[in-house]
């Protein structure tokens, strides 16, 4: 349900760890967007954290549902206006506008609806050309009563109005007619019932099979449009609204936009959209190079309505996928000044404070969230910020609450690649193997859970099925985490020719981080944490400082420190280890780094306990390092 009653009054709401866990298989009626791609715009460094996107920071795409008022000239509502009760409804479905054509994608199995088969082949044409019609008709629907379930759609409905129509016929007067007369005044009155609703039903099916034709037709590229100069007038707030990107198809949400704003180039919400679409297709398929496009397409949108929310937090989003987020922060409070309920705009504020090192501001954002914006988004984060305080109880009762809320593909993939990740990370591969089955049988194609399942694989002991699975990924998505993992699989395993191998994945590495920087991606962080044990040694130290200079958090905090040990720095570098785990994260590999910088200062028993911890925790936390922690553990306990 929308977080915000008719009347503008924030509705009361629960909070995440209040909230009961719904059956499984049920959605959620007491969170919004539930159904929305999760985007994970903030770097978190755990190897299946990426961004957007996430941000979902995808999600991207979470829809925000704040009242909008249509354009002038508009000929139905705009995509964010407010879920309302239809009147005459047994069920209390809501209408939401612009949200029917991901519903109506995601019921009928993207477009396959056979009741508008014909209907949807007759009217694609002349709905996409003026890309008005889908919002005409879902207003002539609404308009007639056709909430999900309302009486309008039933022949009782329908009946009333025919008999209204009988009652003011001259030939039907009932004082002029006899006992026949009545009984054919009957059949008459029914017939008029079943022609009303099957013109009703004929209604509603065109109008679903304009929304269906508008969201799934390939069109122009949208840098067409925005070359394209066109005074059109625009129809809708956003005639596509966010939820489409919920469809399950990236990709073709994408190419729907395209034509949808080639048709529509001042539909600001349309290009905000899109923004944040190209931020979730970097995220999910490591491609920097849609940055410029996502920064591009918001810039319109903001160009068209200036501090429109949707686009400052997309561009909200857009800088904390490139690691700014100092500017993230600021972005995601404009937006917010706008929209206090936007859920793309509280999110990216909790990813910003997060990656900030920011962990008690982060702590109540994620609160305010909960508050008025409670779903699966904000509880994802919500389980992240315990995490980082060492709760790993609340952080997986929580994310377990926020699987079962979660009904799109997009949350199941996303959210049970949390689980897994936060198994693996307590050194439970049986249970993240669990977990990254499920993510896989709702999106076989998603790279953190395919990435963590080769993880949990190495770990378990399956190197062989670790490797191929990794090949498979870094063909595709040649990121420094698989690329890294793999390389260190390769010098693990020590077949002939390995070593070769093992280097061409971390000079890959490499490449990866010259075309991130060149679309304006803040790398630093990445660069450190390869180039500490697989590349250049004062590469790693000045990638590390200049990290550090702009965030401190727990990561940077572990990645300077590492960089410090590799460069035989010791001694500056132990007050940063310990500093990475203050705040109790659980971490295998920032307990390993802090016991091998204790035991280069002559902390032994320190060394001892920290080194044992990493092993005990996550004995396969990574092949090399779990190997050389075992090892200096080992004389570290000779020496006693």
């Amino acid at each position: 349900m929308s977080p915000r009653t008719n009347d503008g009054e924030p509705e009361p709401t629960r909070r995440a760890f209040d909230r009961p866990a719904p059956t499984t298989g049920e959605p959620v009626t007491d969170g919004p967007d539930a159904g929305t791609p999760v985007t994970d715009p903030g770097h978190r460094v755990r190897p299946a954290r990426t961004t957007g996107p996430d941000a979902g920071e995808a999600a991207a795409g979470a829809t925000d549902r704040t009242p909008t008022a249509p354009e002038p000239g508009a000929t139905g509502p705009g995509p964010d206006t407010e879920a309302v009760t239809a009147p005459g409804s047994d069920t209390g479905a809501t209408e939401t506008s612009g949200a029917v054509a991901s519903a109506a994608v995601a019921e009928s199995g993207a477009g396959t609806a056979s009741d508008a088969g014909t209907e949807a082949d007759a009217d694609t044409s002349a709905d996409t050309d003026t890309g008005t019609d889908s919002g005409t008709g879902s207003a002539a629907v609404t308009e007639s009563g056709a909430g999900a379930g309302g009486d309008a759609g039933r022949s009782g409905g329908a009946g009333s109005r025919a008999g209204d129509a009988a009652d003011d016929d001259p030939e039907h007067e009932r004082g002029e007619t006899g006992e026949a007369g009545r009984g054919d005044d009957r059949v008459a009155a029914v017939r008029r019932a079943g022609a009303a609703g099957r013109r009703w039903r004929a209604a509603q099916l065109s109008a679903c099979a304009a929304m269906l034709a508008v969201a799934l037709t390939a069109g122009a590229v949208a840098l067409g449009a925005v070359r394209d100069g066109r005074n059109v007038p625009v129809a809708t707030a956003a005639a596509v609204a966010p939820g489409l990107l919920a469809s399950g198809d990236l990709d073709a949400s994408i190419t729907a936009l395209q034509a949808h704003l080639r048709a529509q180039p001042k539909d600001f919400g349309g290009w905000a959209t899109l923004g944040l679409a190209y931020v979730e297709q970097a995220r999910t398929k490591g491609d920097p190079s849609r940055y410029p496009q996502a920064d591009q397409a918001l810039g319109r949108s903001l160009a068209l309505r200036p501090d429109n929310d949707q686009a400052l937090a997309g561009r909200a989003a857009l800088a904390a996928a490139r690691h700014d987020f100092a500017h993230a922060l600021e972005l995601a409070d404009r937006a917010l000044e706008q929209n206090p309920y936007s859920e793309r705009a509280l999110c990216s504020r909790i990813d910003a404070l997060v990656e900030l090192g920011r962990y008690a501001d982060a702590d109540a954002a994620v609160r305010t969230a909960d508050e008025r914006r409670p779903g699966v988004p904000v509880f994802t984060r919500y389980a992240y910020v315990h995490e980082l305080r060492g709760d790993v109880a609340t952080a997986r009762r929580v994310l377990d609450r926020a699987l079962a809320a979660s009904t799109s593909p997009g949350d199941i993939a996303y959210v049970a690649s949390q689980l897994g990740q936060l198994a693996w990370n307590q050194g439970d591969y049986a249970s993240a193997l669990t977990h990254y089955a499920r993510a896989l049988a709702a999106d076989e194609n998603y790279l953190p859970a395919l990435e963590g399942r080769a993880r949990a694989q190495a770990a378990s002991g399956r190197r062989a099925e670790a490797i191929k699975g990794l090949e498979l990924i870094v063909a595709r998505y040649p990121l420094p985490g698989p690329l890294v993992e793999l390389g260190e699989l390769y010098e693990a395993r020590g077949a002939e020719g390995d070593r070769a191998k093992a280097e061409d994945q971390y000079s890959l590495v490499d490449a990866w981080t010259a075309i991130a920087r060149a679309n304006g991606v803040n790398a630093d962080l990445d660069t450190a944490l390869a180039a500490a044990d697989h590349g250049g040694r004062a590469t790693a130290l000045r990638a590390a400082r200049d990290d550090w200079s702009r965030r401190h958090t727990v990561h940077t905090a572990d990645a300077l420190a590492w960089a410090l040990h590799v460069n035989g720095k010791d001694a500056e570098a132990l007050p940063y280890a310990r500093q990475a785990t203050a705040t109790g994260y659980r971490n295998a590999a920032f307990l390993y780094h802090r016991g091998m910088i204790e035991k280069a200062t002559g902390h032994a028993a320190d060394a001892r306990t920290h080194l044992a911890a990493a092993l005990k925790l996550n004995p396969g936390f990574s092949p090399l390092g779990a190997r050389e922690a075992r090892t200096a553990l080992e004389t570290l306990e000779a020496s006693k």
